[in-house]
């Protein structure tokens, strides 16, 4: 068990958190959410040690290990992949290194043979023959294949060294296991995979997640950080989203009940105070009065921007061809004899594992990039706006916000374009701020107010939930299922992938796609079928021979 005693952290004259109070116990699984800002991940430091409080402690049932997942990508460049993933227990690397220097030894003395019997039983005990092959299931799991185990972590692309530092968390069992985004980067296998990890995992959980499937996947309690305080829900994200929402509900109507006893007992008051017949009454209810108060309800500290796509023209029965494009990026075959159709109604996910396969298309498909064979052709009726999965050239610039939006606006009108920004958060001062200083969130509403005021009728976005907070995400998957034009699409956010989606293309890793109209649940039950069939008939073959 961990707990937070009367935890006070301040910066400056700012309270981040006042006097929190919370356990977090064996075999439950807690979803840490709030606004961007609200303090997630600082709590998580708070709790991991690497942040002092202002006040207060935090208090861990002794002899228990605590695991955190790092955020630092290039800690470990100069560890093999498997030791980075072991040291995530580190007494049971020292004893591994140890006992390699003393059987290295040319000359074993007695003490080195008491010694090395000592580390054999402390590794036995820890489970210590079977690390590799543990480590090596929550690499495989991960999406990390066998032959780069050993490979150093330089060697390793950005997404792969997250999954290593990812799996490095999970290893040898934790007691405690704090997890700061574990879904970012991770493709949707990889996400499935640690979700099924999580939900039988039977120690202590607090995950800090944008994914609203993932939590309600995964968690069993939900820890709601607002206004510096943290309120505990049993239950998942969904449950606590309808908790919340209907104790506020119950609080207005409380209070709307008070309020109108509240003018009776004045307006009885009003009347009959100066009626000496009535006095006694009158003082009756001013005492009344006086007891009734009203329930404090403070507004949210979550802000939910307004996304709305409206074309400016309506879409025809022509789209989008696509005919035989291949494309070879560094030797590597990312595109091959890709075809299809889009028709007037398809919001399409693109899904895989190969990111840049994905991205390489959209890029295509926008005129960014050629194809090394085939074609594609846009509908005369079609306009299409682009969300890039990096936008930073968008930024490279000294202009403000306004400005910046105003260049892409059909009406040239800071009124109008300020209405965009509005929708997006971007009130008042925030409009003369420059582009260049943006954070990664406020780069991805720009570029979504972008695509707003574009009136395009077709949307391509590579990966937009990047960067948001949850608020946001919701915002945006709610605009796009209402939106009247069609999509293109890459996510790794299942929920968003399921309420938007009709169709779902999968870019294979050879370079191949699989194009089924159907959602992103029915997709993967029926893919999880056919490898079960694959499997069966493979065991049976083995079984013949």
């Amino acid at each position: 068990m961990i707990s937070a005693n009367n935890v006070t952290l301040r910066f400056g004259k700012k309270a981040l958190f006042e006097d929190v109070n919370i356990k977090f116990t064996e075999g439950n699984c807690y979803g840490l959410i709030g606004a961007n800002g609200a303090g997630k991940s600082t709590f998580l430091k708070i709790l991991s040690g690497e942040l002092e409080t202002t006040n207060g402690d935090i208090s861990i049932t002794p002899g228990q290990r605590m695991s955190v997942l790092e955020q630092d990508h290039f800690k470990y460049d100069s560890y093999p992949v498997m030791d980075t993933v072991i040291l995530g227990n580190k007494r049971l690397y020292e004893i591994m290194k140890e006992k390699d220097a003393i059987y290295a030894k040319e000359d074993f003395s007695d003490e080195d043979g008491i010694r090395a019997s000592e580390l054999e039983a402390e590794f036995a005990e820890m489970d210590g023959w079977e690390a590799e092959s543990n480590a090596a299931m929550l690499l495989n799991g991960l999406g990390i294949e066998t032959e780069l185990h050993y490979s150093l972590m330089s060697e390793l692309d950005g997404n792969q060294k997250v999954k290593v530092l990812l799996a490095k968390a999970l290893f040898g069992n934790p007691d405690i296991l704090l997890l700061d985004e574990p879904t970012n980067h991770l493709d949707l296998d990889a996400i499935a995979w640690l979700e099924e990890f999580l939900i039988d995992f039977e120690n202590t959980v607090i995950v800090v997640s944008h994914d609203r499937y993932f939590l309600n996947k995964v968690c069993t309690h939900t820890a709601d950080i607002d206004y510096g305080k943290i309120q505990l829900y049993a239950g998942n994200y969904d449950f606590w989203y309808e908790s919340s929402q209907l104790l506020i509900k119950q609080m207005k109507e409380a209070n709307k009940k008070k309020e109108e006893k509240i003018k009776e007992l004045q307006e009885f008051i009003s009347r009959f105070s100066a009626n000496a017949s009535k006095s006694k009454q009158a003082t009756s209810r001013k005492r009344a009065l006086e007891k009734i108060e009203l329930d404090e309800i403070k507004p949210s500290s979550r802000k939910y921007p307004y996304i709305d796509f409206r074309p400016d023209r309506e879409i025809g029965n022509e789209v989008l061809t696509v005919e035989g494009i291949s494309k070879t990026i560094n030797g590597e075959k990312v595109l091959d004899n890709v075809s299809f159709i889009m028709g007037h109604d398809d919001k399409i996910a693109f899904v895989g594992s190969n990111e840049l396969a994905k991205t390489t298309l959209f890029q295509i498909l926008m005129g960014e990039m050629e194809p090394d064979e085939g074609t594609y052709k846009w509908g005369v009726t079609t306009s299409q706006a682009y969300f890039p999965k990096d936008n930073s050239s968008e930024f490279n610039n000294d202009y403000t916000i306004v400005d910046w939006l105003t260049g892409y606006s059909p009406v040239k009108d800071v009124t109008y374009v300020r209405g965009f920004l509005g929708r997006m958060l971007f009130a008042g001062e925030d409009g003369v701020k420059k582009v260049k200083v943006l954070s990664g969130g406020e780069k991805v509403r720009c570029m979504l107010s972008k695509m707003m005021i574009s009136g395009a009728n077709c949307l391509i976005l590579d990966e937009p939930t990047n960067h948001l907070d949850m608020e946001s995400i919701t915002a945006l998957n709610d605009g796009l299922i209402k939106y009247k034009g069609v999509a293109l699409f890459s996510c790794r956010d299942h929920q968003f992938v399921q309420t938007t989606a009709n169709r779902i293309i999968e870019i294979m890793p050879d370079g191949s796609i699989i194009d089924k109209i159907t959602t992103y649940d029915e997709y993967l039950a029926n893919d999880e079928m056919a490898r079960k069939r694959t499997v069966y008939v493979a065991n049976r073959e083995d079984d013949n021979n």
